[in-house]
């Protein structure tokens, strides 16, 4: 049976955390970089809604939410018993109100946002992150689980939008667990770059190229 296949884009942290347990669990699979600006007609055809991930099984189940793909590879195989920490209430909180708030101090003329005030309301959110990681290395307890790993790419985005500024906050405790994931080996490969994905019978375009296949950073 062939590996399934996952869309992609690199800088998405819904993709990100997707490939991140698709890597941990070990699960193989075909990476398909996706050019946001000419989605393929294939991953359109497998989730008519157009976001990255889409997980394409060989059969034609798809999975098109990210936390559905992290739960289904660790369902799996879960080698580092991820599924242990996987806190749905704090995972809402992210993918809710922190993105949200996110979203407007990042892009603020899309929004037409006051960023200082969601900036104010994303470092809030953070506060309740530092209590936890204050008291144990990871959100869930002492390493790392899906929570980390679903958190972390939204935290590393608003970090990322003003670092001098995140740098100077009271944030030890998240500043640390954020590093430490950065520089995990596990990161690293799940950033490896791609060119965007050619279907075999397309013309040859020096900014595409055919999907590769990835396999556990272990």
């Amino acid at each position: 049976m062939a590996d399934p296949i996952l869309y992609s884009f690199r800088r998405c942290p819904y993709a990100m955390r997707a490939r991140m347990a698709l890597l941990v669990s070990g699960t193989p699979f075909e990476l398909r970089e996706v050019k946001l600006s000419a989605k393929p007609p294939e991953m359109i055809a497998a989730s008519p809604k157009g976001t990255v991930p889409v997980l394409l099984f060989s059969d034609g189940q798809v999975i098109d939410e990210s936390l559905d793909i992290m739960r289904w590879a660790l369902s799996v195989h879960d080698p580092e018993d991820w599924l242990a920490g996987d806190d749905a209430r704090l995972i809402e909180a992210n993918d809710g109100a922190f993105k949200h708030h996110l979203d407007r101090y990042k892009y603020p003329h899309r929004h037409g946002s006051d960023a200082a005030e969601h900036r104010a309301a994303g470092l809030a959110i953070l506060a309740t992150l530092e209590q936890r990681l204050g008291v144990q290395p990871y959100l869930c307890g002492p390493t790392r689980s899906l929570t980390d790993a679903a958190l972390m790419p939204f935290v590393r985005q608003f970090a990322a939008t003003d670092p001098a500024w995140f740098d100077a906050q009271a944030l030890p405790a998240v500043q640390r667990w954020l590093a430490e994931q950065l520089a995990s080996p596990l990161f690293a490969r799940v950033m490896t770059r791609q060119d965007p994905w050619l279907a075999p019978d397309e013309p040859t375009d020096p900014d595409r190229t055919t999907g590769s296949p990835l396999a556990s950073p272990r």
